[in-house]
């Protein structure tokens, strides 16, 4: 997750974003490397190029000591350009477990499942990208992220639980939900670190 602003375009300064508030929560226990990127794909081939191709820049930032892997995205891969269905999701996050594991095999893993995408999408700047149909897509994430994470032994986090998108764009988050996704992050790495 990029830190994408709703109401300016612009980006959250680093102490908003969830990764900079996780960095604060963790303070020395943890180091936290940010790589989020706007508008970028997870599986899909984005044609901004490899940066913007979850699947293709995600090796460059894998490093084989690395405690654990967070992996926020999918949601850009349900514009309609890119017209996925539900076995080309469930590939593509597949793929990018495969990824890191292959790069960071003893790095665990949390797989956040973005919130359902709203109707102020569709009164948005966005609502050339995204249509009712991702709208649909976007309903069925959760379960879908949920049996990946499963089925390769991850941490799993539902966003839906525990934020909604603004209702600015129906797509992006407030400074109060960076602040729970960061807990949420959070709290599974202290389990997980014992």
């Amino acid at each position: 997750m990029y830190g994408f602003i709703p109401a300016s375009g612009k980006r959250y300064p680093a102490e908003i974003r969830w990764s900079g508030v996780l960095q604060k929560l963790a303070g020395d226990e943890f180091r936290i490397i940010e790589a989020g990127c706007n508008n970028r794909t997870a599986f899909s081939d984005n044609p901004a190029g490899i940066n913007q191709t979850g699947y293709k820049i995600l090796p460059s930032y894998l490093e084989k000591d690395l405690f654990c892997t967070v992996l926020a995205i999918g949601i850009n891969d349900l514009q309609t350009s890119y017209g996925v269905n539900e076995n080309k999701i469930k590939s593509g996050m597949q793929n990018l477990m495969g990824i890191v594991r292959t790069f960071a095999p003893d790095s665990a893993i949390i797989l956040i499942a973005p919130p359902v995408i709203t109707k102020h999408i569709m009164m948005s700047y966005f609502s050339t990208m995204f249509d009712e149909t991702s709208i649909k897509k976007s309903k069925e994430l959760g379960r879908i992220f949920e049996s990946v994470a499963a089925e390769n032994n991850c941490e799993f986090i539902d966003l839906n639980k525990i934020i909604v998108p603004s209702e600015l764009d129906g797509l992006h988050y407030t400074p109060e939900s960076h602040k729970r996704i960061a807990q949420a992050v959070y709290d599974i790495l202290k389990n997980i670190s014992g």
